[in-house]
């Protein structure tokens, strides 16, 4: 009988594919697990496994045709493959290759998890175990890394790693196999060693010399005379996809990668070469570098500044710190203030809490704030939600959590999902003034500074005050000038009398 091959399911938001290479043809005897076809899609590309052992009888769907999820791609005669596979094996390696089968009800696979809505793959991180190791219920196994966050993958149940299928740096999507636990305990002798042979034979493939442009993304490279080297590749061993392709198109980052890979490599010398230290951007960096850059390239961006007396704010906090902290268990900062005084502001002015979508304006009447958070693996923006409903205190705690799940690389999307304007504090880094970059598709991003003790003329008077710069940055096609100085200036009277804040003035 027959076994057929079909397309997997590629994602939530992926219906269709193209079929990139044939790994074998008709007639070849393969293995269960064994690639037989390499699927690309916008996003990603897929290895489709044989679902059993035997002979490829025949291939329904030949290389550069676009098929469904859940399409006929071909068919595995039984029967032959397994014969042709080891005709001369000894009944005793006989044995040892059928006792993992015996031993299915106790293998449990450990899959890629969902991530979120609008992720779709992740690249493997490094491998806190190898095979044969013995691990405990929610051991971290690896850590997996999106274009959003890390996630740890803890084990399922206790038992023994028996096989590793994803490498460090491929790329997988939600429910692929990343690998295998005998829960039974009975593998710990046998199974590790029968598991460790595939991995030699499966390191050369992450490592290799990089792929030819799926088919899709050789089509657009040659209608908009692109080179592959132009083209940074997020797929397998670095192959070039469609939506890699469509991404450096949308944002110019062709024509500017391709100068530092010819003239200005040239003459470097040797021995400065051998200085340097070349680093592969992480898919959060990744991530990062190219919505920033699409923010610019998008939205008609500007910048409106002005400067807050924070000595009121600063007053309240010396009164009332020791008080806080003991009544909610969190220390009062500046934060909490910025938050509530920029929902206030997003009540009066709703075109910086708005978005375009198309033709469309899509104005929030919610208020989920943004807070950037910098760690050591780049750039985050977990979101407060609801804080227009929350107390300072409320908010405080919440940031609190949030800034310790970001640092602890705890992040989920639920956390950096949904926001609706951005808040950024670059003086905790001591930066006196910059424009920050809009975190798209919102229209609006708070740029908060350094405060400096400043001469300010105060009723006829020259006075030091403690002084922020504020810096507001926003999408001109929604928000007008004026509507953008109001917020910003209101922003600033919240700050220099608080009680504002108190009676919701």
């Amino acid at each position: 009988m027959a076994t057929e091959i079909r397309v997997p399911t590629l994602g939530e938001s992926v219906s269709e594919a193209t079929i990139a290479q044939w790994f074998k043809k008709p007639g070849d005897t393969v293995t269960a697990d064994e690639p037989l076809v390499e699927l690309e899609t916008d996003k990603v590309t897929v290895e489709v496994p044989a679902p059993a052992s035997g002979t490829l009888e025949s291939i329904s769907v030949k290389e550069g045709e676009t098929v469904e999820v859940g399409a006929l791609l071909g068919q595995i005669a039984a029967g032959a493959g397994a014969a042709a596979s080891a005709p001369a094996a000894a009944p005793a390696e006989k044995k040892a290759e059928t006792a993992p089968a015996k031993a299915a009800g106790n293998i449990v696979d450990v899959v890629t998890p969902s991530a979120g809505e609008s992720v779709t793959e992740a690249e493997v991180g490094e491998w806190s175990v190898k095979v044969g190791d013995v691990v405990k219920a929610d051991d971290v196994l690896v850590e997996l890394e999106t274009d959003k966050a890390a996630q740890e993958i803890p084990a399922p149940v206790a038992g023994t790693v028996v096989k590793i299928v994803a490498s460090t740096g491929d790329t997988v999507t939600p429910g692929t196999l990343l690998c295998q636990i005998d829960a039974s305990g009975s593998a710990a002798f046998a199974a590790p060693a029968a598991a460790s042979a595939p991995a030699p034979a499966t390191a050369p493939a992450a490592s290799g010399s990089s792929m030819p442009p799926a088919p899709a993304a050789s089509k657009m490279l040659a209608e908009n005379n692109l080179s592959a080297d132009q083209v940074a590749g997020s797929g397998k061993r670095g192959q070039v996809l469609k939506g890699d392709v469509i991404a450096a198109v949308a944002s110019g980052a062709a024509s500017a990668a391709s100068a530092p890979v010819s003239a200005p490599r040239a003459p470097v010398a040797a021995q400065d070469e051998a200085r340097e230290e070349r680093v592969r951007m992480t898919k959060l960096r990744q991530t990062i570098a190219r919505r920033l850059k699409d923010a610019q390239n998008t939205a008609a961006m500007l910048t409106t500044y002005n400067e807050v007396d924070m000595g009121p704010v600063m007053e309240l906090r010396k009164q009332y710190k020791d008080l806080f902290e003991k009544k909610h268990g969190v220390k009062l900062g500046f934060m909490g203030f910025f938050t509530k005084a920029v929902c206030h502001a997003l009540k009066e002015i709703p075109a910086v809490n708005a978005e375009i979508d198309g033709t469309d304006v899509i104005f929030k009447n919610f208020c989920h704030i943004g807070v950037a958070v910098g760690t050591d693996k780049g750039l985050v923006v977990p979101v407060v939600r609801d804080a227009d409903q929350m107390s300072i205190a409320e908010i405080e705690q919440e940031i609190g959590n949030l800034g310790k799940k970001a640092r602890d690389g705890k992040l989920g999307m639920a956390d950096m999902t949904g926001g609706t304007f951005t808040i950024s504090n670059g003086g905790v880094y001591g930066s006196l003034m910059s424009s920050p970059i809009l975190n798209a598709p919102q229209s609006g991003i708070l740029g908060m500074h350094k405060i400096q003790d400043r001469p300010m003329a105060v009723n006829g008077q020259v006075v030091i005050r403690p002084m922020m710069y504020l810096a507001l940055s926003y999408d001109h096609r929604i928000v007008d000038g004026k509507e953008a100085v109001t917020f910003l200036v209101r922003v600033k009277e919240s700050l220099e009398d608080p009680q504002r804040l108190v009676l919701d003035l």
